[in-house]
């Protein structure tokens, strides 16, 4: 698998592409090519043969055809599917900002959007602690980071259930858990 047969692929596709669009992965099924020793680490870095990207366009480029299929990722072209490891989830949330009581979150690859109906957040086990996970788009589900989950603990409104207490956050209309106890 050559990355750079891959990147020259997917630059053909980007250019029949609205420059803001992403490449319509889901409606690519080619047949699996194999393995890439490719791996997205827990922190949100990609790894190459053992040595991290240092292409920031690259990772883009690659991280717009990234496809989970039950609990396997892949970076599929319309003529290519190459089966990567992803040590927990592709992207991590490492910025947010409110306006008028809407959060818009920012990944560590530059994708930004509204927490919302659309783009949920869920509690997850991470390390043995329930840390808050939110959907970025296609099945691929970014982490928030800690420093992001601190400054939220900061705006959360605590909540009794029967169960346990709850720490509460809304998103315009969008009601969140972030955190039990």
């Amino acid at each position: 698998m050559d990355l750079g047969a891959i990147a020259q692929q997917l630059k053909e596709v980007k250019q029949g592409l609205n420059s803001q669009a992403l490449p319509p992965v889901d409606d690519w099924n080619p047949e699996f090519c194999g393995n890439m020793n490719l791996v997205i680490k827990a922190n949100g870095q990609w790894w190459h043969e053992g040595s991290p990207f240092t292409r920031a366009a690259l990772v883009s480029l690659l991280a717009s055809v990234l496809k989970k299929e039950a609990d396997d990722y892949f970076l599929v072209t319309p003529v290519e599917k190459i089966g990567i490891s992803v040590e927990d989830v592709p992207f991590i949330i490492g910025d947010w900002q409110q306006d008028q009581h809407v959060l818009t979150v920012t990944t560590q690859l530059g994708d930004s959007f509204v927490i919302d109906d659309s783009h949920p957040v869920e509690l997850r086990e991470y390390k043995d602690v329930l840390v808050p996970y939110c959907l970025v788009r296609r099945n691929l589900w970014a982490r928030l980071h800690q420093n992001v989950l601190y400054q939220w603990v900061e705006l959360a409104r605590e909540r009794t259930t029967t169960k346990s207490t709850e720490l509460v956050i809304n998103s315009g209309d969008y009601e969140f858990v972030i955190g039990r106890y």
